[in-house]
């Protein structure tokens, strides 16, 4: 996985690009943890789709939130942390300033710093 910084992913590249980099980020979350856990079943377009077309429900992406956060909680624990991304807060925070980008990055930040000097796209071990 790729470390990237939370107040650039929450704010500053989403509000130069329009917020289009938002949705490239969460595509891309989803292809790096398919790709740190081969177990977990993601479909990083489909998410993405979500958000595009379903958007407007307001179900469907607190939906794809939650079950972000709960992707994310799975890595967590397949790299030996303890577990502290909450799907819930993901789904919530949603409402408090789009502040669930900020805290998922967060959360995957601490599994990327678990493994100190693997570049992305390296191979390693996992605990769980």
């Amino acid at each position: 996985m790729k470390r990237r910084g939370p107040v650039a992913v929450w704010l500053g590249l989403t509000l130069i690009t329009l917020g289009i980099y938002q949705l490239v980020w969460y595509f891309k979350i989803h292809k790096e943890i398919q790709e740190f856990d081969r177990r977990q079943d993601l479909k990083p377009g489909g998410s993405v789709l979500v958000l595009l077309f379903l958007g407007w429900t307001l179900i469907a992406p607190l939906i794809s939130f939650r079950n972000s956060g709960r992707a994310i909680a799975e890595a967590q624990r397949a790299a030996g942390l303890p577990v502290t991304c909450s799907p819930a807060t993901s789904m919530w925070l949603t409402f408090v300033f789009g502040l669930n980008v900020w805290y998922m990055q967060r959360q995957l930040n601490l599994i990327v710093d678990a493994y100190p000097g693997a570049a992305p796209g390296t191979s390693v071990s996992l605990a769980a």
